[in-house]
This record gives structure tokens, C-alpha cells and sequence, in this order.
């Protein structure tokens, strides 16, 4: 009997991955979403990029073929899906890539024969509904018949069904140069009902299901192709895709993965899916299908900001984390154009988590980070939604009653972007609901006005250096470092002399500051964050130098900055290098601490803290890591507990070289985006694993105290931690405890009742301060009282009389609140006809103001008006009632003149009337 096919996306995904792992393929987990070290990618957007070195020869491969399902992202660059999501049955923001890889074991035979085997014997897919493709050939390259006879012969599917393609379709290359090679696609007839209809013009009908690569050629920088040595095989099969075939449903979003998370909205909304698209599913935008569209998005997206979160990607204004705050606030849109005004979002990510943690563990890992990071982002654009939205209605009716072109410009789509916080794809998205479109190209001409902004305000260091060193590299020189093992080498020929902007020099003297090339050297060169060593030159009789820095523009050189001392020194001297132990014990301490801190703040915070930058120094470090939220302070304290724990227990330090697989397999923390080679250097401080290059202590003992100074935020999602150790931590707490001492002998106390006796203190002085405000306010207040029989009195205020109209101004110390208000109803109460000022200069530079107007004055003064006037020159702000109006500033300079302004005032709507 035979076994029942794969149904579910989950069956399906691993009934593909076991019929390879059968075949001999190694499985593979999914890489992570961000690429190994790809300047040429921000995500993995295909199922080969975790295997791209092995195809191009820089790695040799582990396994001769590899299977794996592998999460990709296509929201950016030229695979960048994310308008069409929703709006189409196929397009995604995240999906998953099924694929077999052969890295020189088999090629095209059995890459056709395992594909068509798993299509119609395992999914049991209809023959009759199938179309392969290959390439049909070009000038550069013949036609692939060899793909041809071999789909007919394996597949028996007639001529008319085996249909050559061109190179746009079916030729792959990996760049302008390197491998490449023909493409063999598969497709699957939707709807065979219809009838007859036309390959490929059709496209709406036939659906490609799984994408076959034979790379067997090398292109040349000449455009000429060689054969490759060892042919490899890249293939690719969407599960999304391949799900709606095998449940029979009409688009990606109907299947069990996807229509679970549509049914999470639906029950938050009360809003029923219809699985309605537009007419042949252009972007038309049909009132009819606008809740469906909203519900596929919702539910797209929750995906990919699951995965992100779940990569330790946090929202944010640039890079990645902007890639995810755009994805999260389309859907957070659309969320609110279903009636979802309270957070909402996070919940459809816990059921990604629910529905995809088995296979992607990360989601089950980080499941409390994602919620809670979601959630705020939700609870943060929650408030500016509404502004947002408002902005661009306000700037849309300006252009509608212009006459102008139904074009939002590109100055206030870049105002809503780097004010607001708004994607510019939301931008759009609002503008077409009212009918207009976006400036884009006015848009990037104010960024890049920005940029350039940035740029001329950048002071960076003269690159000559690095410039000569490339120089010199290329003429064969090269330094050899021996820091690891001595803090001293001699007999170090001197390589190069480097001056000024990177000038040659031959011979340099005392007082010239120059860039020492050794041959071999102690010294390490700054990177990792690692500061470069310190330390002296000697040569001959006497000759010496000091070096201040040491720098490693190039992995293979090291520039020694120094300064001549004593002597001359020149191209060919012997000498010998000396570091400064002093402070290289420094940095070795710091460095190591980075490594303990590191493992504290995830067994604290979460697996989701990763290093995303560092500075060592001898006497401070700082570390940067990803994290959602700023740390208590618990936490804080937890972390140096853990950290300091390390360090009592005088850990050896183990270091080695070994291949990066055996690293991996050690637990070895390394980072997607880090570029690692074949052998690395792996730093084992018991519990802390890392991959290393820089300089570090025997023995944890070494680190001595470690105290964790502040921590603060640098960008969404990333914060800095800033810690000493070593002799650093030993001179700041001699200063902070003799700074202690000091307070308490002035407070006349122990050094331990400080505390006690420093809060009492305050205590009293606040109750004083208190004190004394409500007396100067009572004084005020009585002062005023004494002064209601009429206007005339001689009591501080400064008064102008208009025929029968009285304007009076007043400026007291300390009154606010109520008190004010009725400071201010008392002056005016004293006025037959006329208007009242009073401005209160408050702590901190603040002030008060009370502008109130006569009840028979109401038509001739308004005191909202007249106090925009006064509020203008003290820098604030305020507004009221034509009789009562209240406001306040900042600016203590400006009270003479707001008076001023406020009879000025007066005056001007007077003689209006």
C-alpha cells in the first residue's frame, strides 16, 4: 500500500528534505537571513547564497551535495517585492527556498531525474499539467540539448511540452564574471480547464514551481567561457509555491502556513477573508478587495518581521533595522484600515512563532524579544500614525486647491521621512488611496542634499597611509606579527618610512613624526575595536623612537606610528621593538572583559544579544549590543555579577587555530555579516566562546574588577555598554571613595551614614524652598488684595490709559498654577474697563503668563490674540478665550520686551476700534 503524499507545507517540506538526505545529500539548516560577509546583498533572497563560496571555488565544499530549506527576504534592490505583496497570489516579503545542491557530484541526469521522481512519485502531481523549459541557445552559448533529450527521455513529455527559453529566462551567471550556466524550469498548468492557450505569453496560467542550474562555465573578464572542472548543481523550489499546488487553492495566501495567520486577523477584526484579487491582479487598487489585500498583508509581514526580530534585527531609521520598521508599519497601516487601533501586530507574530518554530528554532529562541520588541514599535508609531497621515492630507488638499499635478513633491515625502519616522513606500501607499503619486526623484535629490550635508561636516583622517601601504604591498613588502607570543623583537629590518601623506622617506631625525614599516614586529595593529600597541624603537648607538600607535591598514602590514627621539633612523636599519607591557596589560584586561561581558548580557537579556561593535582601550572599554529596550537596574547588576563571577574563578584562557566548522561545532560565537576564513582563531574563557583576533589575558584573574559604567542607547535596537577594569577600576573608586569621604566630613558624618545624612539634608531644603514660594506667593497675592480699591496705587505695576481704557502689566517671581489665575482675575477685577498682564518668572528660566480682558472690553482687546504677541518674545507659546487667555516661555530675556509688546498690542486693536 502506498504511503499517503505530503499534504501540509510542513509535510511537504519534509518529505523534499528527506527524499534527498536519502539520495546522500547532507541536510543543512537554514543560513540566517543576513548574508556570510556579501557586500553585494543587505538579505538572502535565494536558497544558494549560504553555499556561494563552495560554487565559486574560495571554500572547498564539506560534502560533495547538500539539501536545505532556506528562509529568504526580497524587500530591497532589484529583488525588492514588497509593493506587490498582498495584491498578487505569489509575491512575498519572506519565503521559503527548497534545494539540492551538488558541488561537483552529480550534474544534469541526475538533478532532472530526482526532480521529476519527487514531483510525480512523492507529490503525485499530474504529468499532463507540466512544462519543462531549456535554454534555447545564443551566440555566446550553444543550445543546452543535452537538458532537452534528457527531460524527454525521463519525463516522456511530448516535444510541444519540452520548450526552449532565452537567456533572460533560462541562463543563470553568479556576477560578470565566474560561474554560470544554463537554467532547466519547471512549470505547472493552473488552470487546464480554460482550455488551449499560449507558452509562455500566459503567465498568469502557468506557474514555475522549481528552477534548475547547471553551472558548467567559468566566465572570463574577457566575456569568454571555459568549462568548469567540476559542474555543480544549484536548484530551487518555493514551498509557498509548491503548497498551493499540492492543496489545490488559487494563490500562496490560501495555504495552511499563510491562511492560519489571515485567520489570526480575522478573528482580531471580525473582517472574513474572501481571497478576492484584482482583475488579472494589476495593482488597480478595487474598493472590493482592499480588506483582502489588508489581510494578506498582515499576515505577509508578520512573517518577515518574526524572522528579522528573531536575527536580532531591530527596527530602526537605516540598513536592515529600516527595512523592518517599513515592513512593520505597512502592516501596522493596514491593520488600522480594518479598524485595529490597539497594538495588534504581535500577536500574529506569536502565531509564526507557534506555526514555525520547529523548523526555525531562532523563532522559539527569541519568542519574548519578538513580542516585545513588536509591541513597542506598535505602541512608538501608534503616535505618529495619526500626524503622519494628517501632514500629508494637509499638503495633498494644498495641491489639490493649486491646480496642481496629483504629485506629492519630494521635499515633504523626505520631511515625513526623516522627521516623522515614515517609510516612504507608506507615503505613497496613503497618497494613491486619495489618487496622487509620489516625487520620488525630488525625494532622493533631498537625501542626497542630506548626504551631502553629512559628508561636508565628516572630518576624516587622510587615507595617504592607507593609499601608500596598498602601494607597498603591492611591491611585495609585508609585515610579520609576532605579538601573540612576545611584547619584544629585535633584529626588525625597517621596511618603509612613510611621511607626510604618505611621502617616501629614506632618512628621518629627531623631532620627525613619521609611519614605521617593519618586517616583523610585536606590535599589535589596531582593529576588532583593539587600540594599536605602544611602545619604542631602538637601533644602533643610541638611536630611538616612540611609537604612539601602531595601525593595520592591510591584513599583511602595520604602520608604527612614531616619533623620532634620539638618532636617525633609515630604510634598512635593524631594530629592535619594544612594547609598552604597561599598557598592553591594560588592553588585554579590557579586551577580555568585552568577551565576559558579552556572555553575561545574553545569559542576562537573551540569545538575541550579539556584538555590534567595540572599543578596547588600556583603561575603558566600550561594547556595543543588539538589545530592544535599556537595561535596569538589575540587570545591569546581574551582568557584572555574572562577568566578575568569571573572573574570581581565574579561568584559563585557551586559545587556537582551527577550521571554522570545527569552531562552529565548539559553540563559537560568530556573527552572518562577519567575514571569516577557513582557519580562525577561536578565544575560550570558560562559558565565553568567540572567534578573535586580538590580544587577551592568561587567566581571567588578570581582568581584575570589572565595573560597568553606563549603559545607553546608541540606535533602535542597539545599545552601549561602557565599562573599566584592571588598574582603571582600582583609580576610579580611590577617587570616588575619597570624594566620598569629603561629603561626609562636611556633613559632619561617617563615611557609611553618608547617604542617609546627604538625603536628609535635601529633605529640608526642599521643604524650605517650598516654604518659601508659598510664602512670595501669599505676599504677592495679599500685596494685590490691598491694592483692589482701585488702579491708581503706587504697587509695582506698570499701567497705559487709553481715553477710557486701562492696561495693566504686572511681573512677579514664583507664582503659577492657580495661584496665577487668580493673581491675574484680581488685576483685571480692579479695572472698570481694560486688560491685565502678568508674567511670573518661574524656576529654571520659565514663565507664566496671564493675559485677562474686562467683560465690557471683550470687543475691543482679545486676550488670546494679544497674548500671541507677549508669548512671542519669551520663546513660547499659548491661547484662550477672546476675555482669558494663559501661555508660558522660555526665553528670561525677553520680559521687558513682552511688555512692551503687550501695550503695544493694546494699543493696535484700540485704534482699529
Amino acid at each position: 500500500m502506498s504511503r499517503q503524499s505530503p499534504t501540509t507545507a510542513a509535510e511537504i517540506r519534509e518529505a523534499f528534505l528527506s527524499y534527498y538526505e536519502k539520495l546522500g545529500h547532507r541536510r543543512v539548516a537554514s543560513h540566517s537571513l543576513l548574508p556570510p560577509a556579501d557586500p553585494t546583498l543587505l538579505f538572502v533572497n535565494a536558497g544558494m547564497v549560504q553555499f556561494k563560496d563552495y560554487f565559486t571555488g574560495a571554500r572547498p565544499a564539506p560534502w560533495p551535495s547538500a539539501t536545505s530549506t532556506q528562509k529568504c527576504l526580497r524587500v530591497s534592490g532589484k529583488h525588492n517585492d514588497l509593493e506587490n505583496v498582498g495584491r498578487t497570489r505569489r509575491h512575498h516579503t519572506l519565503f521559503e527556498m527548497l534545494g539540492n545542491f551538488s558541488f561537483g557530484d552529480y550534474f544534469k541526469r541526475t538533478a532532472i531525474e530526482t526532480a521529476w521522481t519527487f514531483l510525480i512519485k512523492h507529490l503525485h502531481l499530474p504529468v499532463d499539467r507540466m512544462i519543462v523549459t531549456y535554454f534555447e541557445g545564443d551566440d555566446a552559448v550553444p543550445a543546452d540539448t543535452e537538458a532537452r533529450d534528457l527531460w524527454a527521455a525521463i519525463s516522456g513529455l511530448p516535444d510541444e511540452r519540452i520548450f526552449p527559453m532565452t537567456a533572460k529566462d533560462n541562463f543563470w551567471a553568479m556576477g560578470d564574471t565566474g560561474p554560470c550556466g544554463p537554467c532547466s524550469e519547471i512549470y505547472f498548468d493552473l488552470w487546464p480547464e480554460q482550455g488551449e492557450s499560449t507558452f509562455p505569453q500566459d503567465e498568469s496560467r502557468y506557474m514555475e514551481i522549481w528552477n534548475l542550474v547547471f553551472m558548467q562555465y567559468d566566465r572570463q573578464f574577457d566575456g569568454s567561457l571555459l568549462p568548469l572542472p567540476a559542474p555543480a548543481v544549484d536548484t530551487g523550489m518555493g514551498l509557498e509555491r509548491i503548497a498551493s499546488v499540492v492543496q489545490r487553492v488559487s494563490s500562496n495566501y490560501e495555504i495552511d502556513l499563510l491562511r492560519e495567520l489571515i485567520a489570526v486577523v480575522e478573528m482580531l477584526t471580525d473582517v472574513p477573508y474572501g481571497g478576492r484579487f484584482d482583475p488579472e491582479e494589476v495593482i488597480s487598487r478595487t474598493p472590493a478587495v482592499e480588506s483582502d489585500v489588508a489581510l494578506r498583508v498582515i499576515a505577509d509581514h508578520a512573517r518577515a518581521t518574526s524572522f528579522l526580530i528573531g536575527e536580532a534585527v531591530f527596527p530602526d531609521n537605516e540598513g536592515r533595522g529600516y527595512v523592518l520598521r517599513r515592513v512593520m508599519r505597512r502592516a501596522i497601516r493596514f491593520g488600522r484600515k480594518l479598524g485595529l487601533e490597539e497594538p495588534f501586530l504581535f500577536k500574529v507574530c506569536d502565531r509564526v512563532v507557534e506555526l514555525m518554530g520547529d523548523v526555525f528554532p531562532e523563532l522559539l529562541e527569541q519568542r519574548e524579544v519578538i513580542g516585545r520588541v513588536v509591541r513597542q514599535e506598535e505602541e512608538r508609531f501608534g503616535k505618529t500614525l495619526a500626524e503622519g497621515e494628517r501632514l500629508i492630507q494637509q499638503s495633498l488638499a494644498r495641491l489639490e486647491m493649486t491646480g496642481a499635478p496629483p504629485i506629492l513633491d519630494g521635499e515633504t515625502v523626505f520631511l515625513l521621512y526623516d522627521s516623522n519616522g515614515f517609510p516612504t513606500d507608506l507615503t505613497a501607499l496613503i497618497a494613491a488611496e486619495h489618487g496622487f503619486a509620489v516625487d520620488m526623484a525630488g525625494f532622493e535629490a533631498a537625501m542626497e542634499r542630506q548626504r551631502e550635508r553629512g559628508r561636508a561636516s565628516w572630518q576624516g583622517a587622510d587615507d595617504a597611509g592607507g593609499v601608500a601601504a596598498r602601494d607597498l604591498a603591492e611591491r611585495g613588502m609585508s609585515t610579520r606579527f609576532f605579538g601573540y607570543l612576545t611584547d619584544e623583537v629585535g633584529n626588525a629590518e625597517v621596511l618603509a618610512i612613510l611621511g607626510e601623506g604618505g611621502r617616501l622617506l629614506q632618512r628621518v631625525g629627531p623631532g620627525q613624526k613619521v609611519q614605521v614599516v617593519l618586517g616583523r614586529t610585536p606590535f599589535y595593529g589596531e582593529s576588532g575595536g583593539q587600540v594599536g600597541d605602544r611602545g619604542t624603537l631602538t637601533w644602533g648607538e643610541g638611536g630611538s623612537a616612540r611609537v604612539t600607535d601602531t595601525l593595520k591598514p592591510l591584513d599583511t602590514l602595520y604602520l608604527h606610528v612614531a616619533e623620532v627621539v634620539t638618532g636617525e633612523l633609515e630604510v634598512g636599519e635593524r631594530i629592535r621593538a619594544t612594547v609598552d607591557t604597561e599598557h598592553r596589560a591594560g588592553v588585554r584586561a579590557h579586551h577580555s572583559a568585552t568577551h565576559l561581558l558579552h556572555r553575561a548580557l545574553r545569559n542576562v537579556l537573551g540569545a538575541h544579544v550579539k556584538q555590534r561593535g567595540s572599543l578596547v582601550d588600556s583603561d575603558r572599554l566600550r561594547f556595543d549590543y543588539s538589545h530592544y529596550a535599556a537595561m535596569t537596574d538589575d540587570e545591569i547588576a546581574g551582568v557584572e555579577q555574572q562577568a566578575n563571577r568569571m573572573v574570581l574563578a581565574n579561568l584559563e584562557t585557551s586559545i587556537q587555530n582551527c577550521g571554522i566548522d570545527e569552531a562552529r561545532a565548539q559553540g563559537a560565537l560568530m556573527f552572518f555579516g562577519d567575514k571569516y576564513g577557513e582557519q580562525v582563531r577561536v578565544v575560550e574563557m570558560g562559558e565565553s566562546i568567540e572567534l578573535c583576533g586580538g590580544t587577551h589575558v592568561s587567566r581571567t584573574g588578570d581582568i581584575g574588577l570589572i565595573k560597568v559604567l553606563g549603559d545607553s542607547g546608541v540606535s533602535a535596537g542597539v545599545r552601549r555598554l561602557e565599562a573599566e577594569c584592571h588598574l582603571a577600576v582600582l583609580g576610579r573608586m580611590q577617587s570616588a571613595w575619597a570624594g566620598l569621604g569629603r561629603v561626609a566630613q562636611r556633613f559632619n558624618a561617617k563615611v557609611e551614614d553618608a547617604d542617609d545624612r546627604v538625603a536628609a539634608t535635601l529633605d529640608t531644603l526642599r521643604k524650605l524652598e517650598r516654604e518659601v514660594r508659598d510664602l512670595r506667593q501669599q505676599l504677592v497675592l495679599a500685596e494685590a488684595a490691598a491694592g483692589s480699591g482701585g488702579a491708581d496705587e503706587d504697587d509695582g505695576a506698570e499701567r497705559r490709559t487709553f481715553g477710557d481704557f486701562v492696561a495693566v502689566a504686572r511681573v512677579v517671581d514664583g507664582v503659577g498654577g492657580k495661584d496665577l489665575r487668580v493673581l491675574g482675575d484680581r488685576e483685571r477685577d480692579r479695572l472698570s474697563e481694560g486688560a491685565a498682564l502678568v508674567i511670573s518668572r518661574l524656576d529654571k528660566g520659565k514663565q507664566a503668563v496671564i493675559v485677562a480682558v474686562t467683560p465690557g472690553s471683550v470687543g475691543q482687546v482679545h486676550a488670546g490674540k494679544t497674548l500671541a504677541v507677549v508669548v512671542a518674545h519669551l520663546g513660547g507659546r499659548g491661547g484662550g478665550r477672546p476675555d482669558f487667555a494663559q501661555g508660558g516661555g522660555s526665553n528670561v530675556e525677553g520680559v521687558e520686551k513682552a511688555v512692551a509688546a503687550f501695550f503695544a498690542a493694546v494699543g493696535e486693536a484700540l485704534s482699529v476700534h
